[in-house]
């Protein structure tokens, strides 16, 4: 996969050459004057899921920032794809956005729906979702190369847990083509059975986000090999990234907004302002910290790039591990 280098938050003077206009509240500014009052955040995530939550806490603080109401409005249903459709016919002018996530990408390569991820413009990446491979804490491997050559000792018979996501399946079949390993990626829609299979010894090794593994971590009953980052972790500074031990692999995982095609700039620029000021406040920097995101912003001209980059990349992915011609 190709590194890509995500952009820091900046601060909004430099970035956007704009300057606060009032105060929201004790924590934040208002930014700027909306064109509307009212703002819709569409997302397929259930109500009470992580994704959802993340979002409500974004809105939350993002609404204090720039004095909007942010509404979130949950569409299940069709791996995002009823959620896609409808915001793909809201009306371009900044009342209504899409909360991204790879998963309106991967729907979009897999079910082929009437309109998919290209049909929405993306607006603004804001998060990263680290992925890290780990093993259990009494586990003979110390780095990713001992867990490789257990590997090779075991030939054949090596097993290594993943999501079902095509990120993380492909990430790890992409390590062991790489490294020339003869394993199977077992794949499993239940996080905690990935977990759970890693520290009877089933899985040698196993991959997840750092905020599904911080419990096991605490309890000392894992020990992470590696960050599936460009660069290491501040939560996990002493944990050395998948490049820096040589295997050329990350998982980017992606937290942002995309819109109906055709919003006018001032609309966006607003947005941008937002997004940078409201990352660099404390309060919210203190919450997303605690959930394991990372800032990873990207401006619209970024993003776009960024997403048609990464839609090339997951299908090459998911081509290569079967679950696409």
């Amino acid at each position: 996969m190709t590194i890509c280098k995500f952009i820091q938050p900046l601060t909004l003077a430099f970035a956007l050459g704009l300057t606060a206009i009032g105060v929201a509240d004790a924590q934040a500014r208002v930014i700027g004057p909306y064109p509307h009052s009212r703002v819709t955040l569409v997302t397929e995530a259930k109500p009470g899921d992580r994704d959802d939550l993340l979002l409500r806490d974004l809105a939350k603080f993002l609404g204090s920032t720039m004095g909007v109401s942010f509404e979130v409005k949950n569409m299940a249903g069709a791996s995002g794809a009823a959620a896609m459709a409808y915001v793909s016919k809201a009306p371009p002018d900044g009342s209504v956005f899409y909360a991204t996530t790879p998963t309106y990408i991967q729907t979009s390569i897999m079910s082929k729906p009437e309109i998919g991820y290209d049909a929405l413009e993306p607006i603004a990446n804001v998060f990263q979702d680290p992925e890290v491979i780990f093993t259990r804490a009494d586990s003979p491997s110390k780095s990713l190369k001992e867990a490789f050559e257990q590997a090779r000792k075991n030939s054949g018979k090596s097993k290594w847990g993943a999501g079902t996501s095509p990120l993380e399946r492909g990430a790890l079949e992409q390590i062991a083509r790489k490294e020339n390993l003869k394993i199977t990626v077992v794949p499993n829609m239940d996080r905690a059975n990935i977990m759970s299979n890693v520290l009877k010894g089933t899985f040698e090794i196993g991959i997840g986000e750092v905020h599904e593994v911080e419990a096991l971590l605490q309890a000392g009953k894992i020990r992470i090999l590696a960050t599936l980052t460009q660069n290491r972790l501040p939560s996990l500074p002493d944990v050395p990234t998948t490049h820096e031990q040589g295997v050329n692999v990350i998982v980017r995982k992606f937290r942002g907004l995309a819109g109906p095609r055709g919003i006018p700039s001032p609309a966006i620029v607003r947005i941008e302002s937002g997004l940078t000021h409201v990352l660099e406040t404390e309060a919210y920097r203190s919450a997303y910290s605690k959930s394991g995101l990372l800032p990873a912003y990207m401006v619209r001209a970024e993003v776009n790039n960024f997403i048609a980059d990464f839609a090339r990349e997951l299908t090459v992915s998911m081509k290569e591990i079967g679950l696409i011609k």
